[in-house]
């Protein structure tokens, strides 16, 4: 089943708000460079669901590459809830 453009359009603004909360609070800068490339914001509701999904694809691989890149590495422990 493939995500309808609604759905893509909200996962493109949540990911733009993963990072910029992960520029803030790790005090970084994430590499958009082919996110930024591709001119699509998540209030680009005129472009079409293929450049949606090309931009959250992009931005993904620029957080998580960023997050992987990360010298520090902070230890999580399990806790219960």
């Amino acid at each position: 089943m493939s995500m309808k453009k609604q759905e893509l359009i909200h996962l493109h603004g949540l990911l733009a708000e993963v990072s910029n909360h992960h520029e803030e609070r790790h005090e970084v800068t994430v590499d958009l460079s082919e996110y930024e490339a591709l001119g699509v914001r998540p209030t680009s509701i005129h472009k079409s669901k293929t450049d949606h999904k090309a931009a959250v694809f992009a931005l993904a691989n620029g957080i998580t590459s960023q997050m992987e890149g990360d010298e520090e590495s902070e230890t999580v422990h399990a806790t219960a809830d």
